[in-house]
């Protein structure tokens, strides 16, 4: 008997495909830095996305979608969620709240489909993000994906 528990990646293209989305999944060697990664994938910086969890206070999470040389900005975060306080959660809680390891988190696939916060600025582009497992990434068309999750699309980022 085989076992036949789903990769990371087997559920990112479940996933993708129940929403109607289109996805293309590849395999990458690892990188050392945002600008090694987007030289191996042929992009720029900016259209790799970070998915970022981020813990409420009432214990629920969501994701921040947030391009490359950019991070989280937590007083706009806070104010368009409308709570007081976020934070990202440690590993092992990320990992229990997505099912995925630091790195390879998305929100295609999930665990639990917690809301979807989008950064204006991936508005239109074709971006690459984690693939649900390590040594993979996926593209897709930002607006496809911010439809597919009825994701909020908001100014939630500054530059790193």
């Amino acid at each position: 008997m085989t076992d036949a528990t789903p990769t990371g990646a087997d559920r990112v293209r479940a996933d993708a495909a129940a929403r109607g989305l289109e996805i293309e999944v590849i395999e990458r060697p690892a990188a050392r830095s945002l600008e090694e990664a987007a030289e191996l994938l042929g992009i720029e910086p900016g259209d790799i996305v970070k998915s970022l969890v981020v813990k409420r206070s009432d214990d629920t999470f969501l994701f921040a979608l947030v391009p490359g040389g950019r991070k989280i900005s937590w007083p706009k975060l806070r104010a368009l969620v409308g709570v007081n306080k976020l934070q990202l959660p440690d590993a092992s809680l990320a990992l229990a709240a997505t099912g995925y390891e630091r790195g390879t988190i998305t929100p295609l696939g999930s665990t639990t489909a917690w809301p979807v916060y989008a950064d204006e600025s991936i508005v239109g582009r074709r971006v690459s993000m984690g693939a649900g497992e390590h040594g993979r990434s996926l593209f897709v068309q930002a607006d496809d994906l911010i439809a597919a999750y009825g994701a909020t699309v908001a100014d939630l980022s500054e530059p790193e």
